[in-house]
């Protein structure tokens, strides 16, 4: 569906800049943004993909991955096609990408807001999560179903490479319970040459998500030769702890697709090297991913136990009570519900 987008103002010569993402993109008559998603029609700024979900799926929260928000809940994950970047070593090109060679937009299937909230109260889900592409470029979508989820008593979580505007987080802030933001690296050449986009618009969106309470978790792809060395994990722990220790870590291995087929998948010596230089700045939740038997338990930071087990995604067993260590009684922190 095309209708009106939110968040743009007209400029002159019947441009239009869009204020949604930190590309802030001026755009002409009849031409689109960078998501491609989003196109100047006649003076107004038009979102191509409102209500078209490309994929729609009951997740268990923890694949998002959200290990601290709701812990052994179901989410009901959608999407639509489009991205605001261009990564190379995406995991999720096919949906993701598909605009830029469809002259914008791709048609998914109808799925109102309140069909949306429907839904994932039929099937048990606590929350409904924003993911798979990137949230951001679906806003007002996203927004108009995260109003009626709240509204229905159903939390809502983006998973997102945190490229937005101050001005969207702050708009979609009374909505949103959580997010799991994607650093990708450290090094603001990585950003402009491997995803079409720069560092530092990320790490504020991380900051003000903090500031604003949205609950927080970070997840960094790690792909050999390209974010792997020593100094650039241990930049991205620091930074993550100057946030704040407890925001949990997610070190993801990289597996070969897209642009980067003749990358080799990340060893799991370096996700572990990751993990060391983690807990050495200080960061106090610590997960590998996409390996099995790696990391995905959840400890006490004051005692060191065991509060939550889980295998793979699932949750096998909740110690916590109220948010506390049964053992020692400090509180975990993150959202328990």
């Amino acid at each position: 569906m095309i209708r009106e987008a939110m968040l743009w103002e007209a400029a002159e010569s019947g441009q239009v800049e869009c204020r949604l993402c930190a590309h802030r993109c001026v755009i002409p008559p009849g031409k689109q943004g960078v998501c491609a998603v989003r196109e100047n029609r006649d003076g107004r700024l038009m979102t191509l993909v409102y209500g078209e979900v490309i994929a729609a799926h009951v997740d268990p929260i923890e694949k998002k991955p959200l290990y601290h928000f709701l812990p052994g809940s179901k989410a009901l994950s959608i999407a639509t096609a489009g991205c605001n970047l261009r990564c190379g070593f995406c995991q999720n090109w096919r949906i993701s990408q598909a605009p830029r060679g469809n002259g914008g937009g791709l048609a998914g299937d109808p799925f109102p807001p309140e069909d949306i909230v429907r839904t994932a109260l039929a099937e048990g889900c606590r929350s409904i999560s924003y993911t798979y592409t990137e949230p951001t470029i679906f806003f007002e979508y996203a927004y108009d179903t995260a109003r009626a989820a709240k509204a229905a008593g159903l939390a809502n979580s983006f998973v997102t490479n945190g490229y937005m505007t101050a001005e969207a987080l702050r708009t979609i802030r009374p909505y949103l319970d959580a997010a799991n933001v994607d650093l990708k690296a450290y090094k603001d050449e990585t950003y402009q040459k491997v995803c079409g986009a720069r560092l530092e618009p990320v790490l504020a969106s991380i900051r003000l998500m903090k500031e604003l309470g949205v609950w927080v978790e970070v997840t960094t792809l790690v792909v050999p030769g390209l974010n792997d060395g020593e100094d650039e994990l241990r930049s991205i722990a620091r930074f993550i702890a100057s946030v704040d220790p407890a925001v949990p870590w997610h070190i993801s291995r990289f597996h070969p697709d897209f642009e980067y087929t003749d990358a080799p998948a990340t060893p799991v010596k370096t996700l572990r090297r990751a993990h060391d230089i983690g807990r050495q700045e200080g960061l106090k939740h610590l997960y590998i991913g996409n390996v099995g038997g790696e990391s995905e338990d959840t400890a006490c930071p004051s005692c060191g136990r065991r509060v939550i087990s889980r295998e793979g995604f699932f949750v096998v067993e909740n110690l916590l009570r109220a948010g506390r260590c049964p053992q020692c009684g400090r509180p975990v922190a993150g959202v328990f519900g």
